[in-house]
């Protein structure tokens, strides 16, 4: 590669230049500056993940690159975070093109795994097996401007749900929202609401696992400029009815983790939730609420444009990427196949809603 060396260090171990050095890198980027890809998000997977690391990338004696990513068995790689980050990749200068496998191989790493792998991720996008739709939503021109476009695509929906909010309010209690709520008791509200949400759909628990909850409370105290943790709640009188976790840079809202209480499912509170969250991203100068991927009736309906993010894995010959692929591939292809038969992912989905239903029995 057109490099001098590259240093494996666990994030903990990034001295402040080098930080700086990442995001001056990252503000230089055409890609929107999504906060999955700070360091301060590196950072915090490095307290719940002990096998995180970040490659530096130095050529002429400077920091000039960084690669993120989780080192596992016979050296299997996977992007930071890979599973619920929702924005995977490199971060390099714009002259610097590493040689892919060889920058594996000063990692020692066999294969590197990415579920969403940015699209201006030149390096790694030759090596994606899947392009996948991410659904935005645009109030770079103000939440008026977002508003009126609603109005002339969608004008049912906007009015309904603006109803909705309404009547919430005559029935239930005074509506309020609150864009940047500190009390940790709503976030384990929305924990507890979104594992409920998994449990009922037939989906796999994400707050089971000890290491994405831990990971959530510690970004929910990250205050960095372009990486805040910010939960998102809809009250109904002093009753939280819908919320939302996700993290914020300073044009970027990324949509993590939306909830709400589905005792209040009448009055579609997450929509309301969705809409006020855009209201009050756009009075804080923030352009752009990335929903990420995966189609949801609720995204097509608020969205204004998609994004592509990409999923593969970039190998160098030997065991270890033998491994990833008959531990992953057959799976990958087998869920391929569902998505790409409508009738066939509406059983799947009827029949895990069953199962869900059978186990709580």
């Amino acid at each position: 590669m057109n490099s001098g060396r590259v240093r494996v260090l666990r994030p903990e171990e990034l001295g402040a230049g080098e930080r700086e050095h990442w995001r001056e890198l990252r503000a230089k980027s055409a890609a929107p500056r999504n906060p999955f890809m700070e360091p301060e998000f590196t950072d915090v997977v490095g307290r719940v993940r002990p096998r995180a690391r970040v490659a530096v990338v130095y050529d002429g004696g400077e920091a000039a690159g960084f690669l993120p990513y989780e080192r596992g068995p016979l050296g299997q790689g996977r992007a930071i975070g890979l599973g619920v980050s929702d924005c995977q990749g490199a971060v390099l200068r714009q002259d610097l093109v590493p040689h892919p496998r060889e920058l594996l191989r000063a990692c020692s790493l066999s294969s590197l795994a990415f579920d969403n792998l940015e699209a201006e991720q030149e390096l790694f996008v030759p090596y994606a097996v899947e392009e996948h739709t991410t659904f935005v939503i645009d109030v770079g021109d103000g939440y008026e401007a977002y508003e009126r476009a609603l109005r002339e695509r969608s004008p049912k929906f906007l009015k309904t749900t603006l109803a909705k909010e309404r009547r919430l309010g005559r029935q239930v209690g005074d509506v309020r929202f609150v864009f940047d709520e500190r009390d940790p008791a709503a976030l384990r509200t929305l924990m507890e609401w979104k594992s409920a949400q998994y449990r009922r759909t037939g989906r796999r628990d994400r707050f089971a696992q000890e290491w994405i909850s831990r990971l959530v409370a510690r970004l929910a105290e990250t205050r960095a400029p372009e990486c805040t943790g910010t939960l998102s709640v809809l009250y109904a009188g002093s009753r939280p009815v819908a919320a939302h976790f996700g993290l914020r840079s300073g044009t970027v809202l990324a949509c993590w983790f939306p909830a709400y209480d589905t005792e209040f499912g009448k009055y579609s509170p997450g929509l309301v939730l969705h809409l006020r969250m855009a209201e009050a991203a756009a009075a804080e100068g923030i352009g752009l609420l990335d929903m990420g991927r995966g189609p949801a009736e609720y995204k097509d309906s608020l969205k204004t444009g998609e994004l592509s993010v990409y999923e593969g894995v970039l190998a160098r010959p030997g065991a270890g990427a033998a491994l990833h692929w008959l531990g992953r591939e057959p799976a990958r292809r087998a869920h391929g196949f569902v998505r790409e038969r409508p009738r066939l992912a509406s059983l799947a989905a009827r029949t895990l809603r069953g199962a869900a239903r059978l186990r709580r029995s």
